[in-house]
């Protein structure tokens, strides 16, 4: 198999950074379809689906989200009003969808939304799935979210990451207060066990499927290392990362009524407290400036907006 190359069983839909991708295996006889983007995306999620050669007019059978996050399960419950598709979540995050936990869930605590939805089963790392005629692995990959799972298939030599490797960098690692940085420690050791494994093509969360393996690996360690070297480093990370998806949610946001929005909204306020401590206006102000330093956001007639 050439680097970039897929078996005709795997169909992969890119989205963008506030939809997760879509995979769809789809062999003889079921289709599975691996996340389900965003909940205010979801009419575009089945459209896409929906289209000629993907599913076409044919049933989805089964879907798995690789982790428990707004942008990877957001579209549960629509998919299953359309499809009554069989429903499973990693068996680590299950317990998080059975109480609801608004913080964990990055719900109303960080400003995003998510319809409820029931599940069927779950799955748990170690287990041996078939799906789209191929046999996949499930692995734990704590780190982003600590009951993530990656699905990983020997015959084709295909990872499916989720947000635990991407070209450039991985999912969001939420810091810890004082000394040891436990998500980070175990984002490292999710990236050493995908490095032991025999990868040719890795489909990741976001952005498109890649080949080079080896060097986005490196570019993984390094980051996991500098956010080592500077744990405030990571929390901008955090914070910056849920406005703009905040941002690409909503469109745009009123520069005025930022400070407020950051002292209100939990997960902001949350990290101001435990590691920035600036006045409201100057934590509005190093947000907002750090993004657009990044080419991540502009200000436009007294609004902040995505780029």
């Amino acid at each position: 198999m050439t680097p970039l190359s897929l078996p005709p069983t795997i169909k992969v839909i890119v989205r963008d950074w506030l939809n997760a991708n879509h995979v769809l295996l789809a062999g003889r006889d079921s289709a599975v379809l691996i996340d389900s983007a965003y909940c205010t995306h979801a009419r575009r999620t089945l459209e896409l689906l929906r289209a000629p050669g993907v599913l076409g007019q044919r049933p989805l059978d089964w879907l798995i989200n690789t982790h428990c996050h707004t942008d990877h399960m957001g579209g549960n419950a629509a998919l299953k009003r359309a499809y009554r598709c069989r429903l499973t979540l990693p068996q680590g995050d299950a317990e998080l969808i059975d109480r609801w936990d608004d913080a964990a869930l990055l719900l109303e605590y960080a400003d995003q939304r998510m319809e409820r939805f029931d599940y069927d089963d779950t799955i748990a790392p170690g287990d041996e799935l078939r799906l789209g005629d191929t046999t996949w692995q499930a692995l734990a990959a704590p780190g982003h979210a600590m009951g993530a799972l990656v699905l990983y298939s020997p015959e084709h030599r295909v990872l499916i990451s989720g947000d635990a490797l991407w070209e450039n960098g991985f999912g969001v690692v939420a810091p810890s207060e004082g000394a040891g940085q436990p998500a980070l420690e175990a984002a490292r050791a999710t990236l050493e066990q995908v490095s032991a494994l025999d990868v040719a093509v890795v489909i990741p969360g976001h952005g498109a499927p890649f080949g080079e393996v080896g060097a986005a690996l490196d570019r993984a360690f390094k980051r996991v290392d500098a956010f080592a070297a500077d744990p405030l480093r990571m929390a901008r990370n955090l914070v910056k990362s849920c406005f703009v998806f905040m941002l690409l949610d909503r469109g745009s946001f009123p520069l005025e009524q930022l400070p407020d929005y950051l002292g209100r909204i939990g997960l902001y306020r949350d990290a101001n407290a435990k590691f920035f401590k600036l006045a409201p206006a100057e934590y509005a102000g190093m947000l907002v400036g750090e993004l657009e330093r990044a080419a991540a956001v502009k200000r436009e007639a007294g609004l902040v907006l995505p780029l």
